[in-house]
């Protein structure tokens, strides 16, 4: 059973950083896409980065480009969200999310429980 367990969320002051892992289990990931996604109060679920396990260059949203790095450790099977210069409106339930890579992109099939970031001004 895949488990994706997210943490290193909290408070951080704009133009800081922080950095988010998720930890994953249950599966050998090499044909899986990792991908984070955040949810603001009030709007919907957004996609913010992912990457192929088997090695694929990462792909980003708009808003975390140039800003935002995924990442992971192989050897920690964890996965990484490295926020630099986090604006106010990046705050958001930030989740970690798998999806087989023969699944339809819409597909995340597996997600975490979330981690809060709020960015204060």
């Amino acid at each position: 059973q895949v488990q994706l367990v997210e943490s290193g969320g909290g408070l951080v002051q704009a133009g800081g950083s922080l950095r988010l892992p998720c930890v994953a289990s249950g599966r050998t990931f090499s044909n899986y896409t990792m991908g984070w996604f955040r949810q603001a109060p009030g709007k919907a679920r957004e996609f913010v980065a992912a990457f192929d396990w088997s090695g694929s260059s990462p792909y980003y949203a708009g808003s975390a480009k140039g800003r935002f790095t995924i990442s992971r450790d192989n050897a920690k099977n964890t996965v990484y969200l490295q926020m630099n210069s986090p604006k106010p409106e990046d705050t958001a339930v930030y989740f970690c999310a798998a999806r087989q890579m023969s699944s339809a992109p819409e597909n995340w099939g597996y997600w975490g429980q979330g981690t809060q970031v709020t960015v204060s001004s």
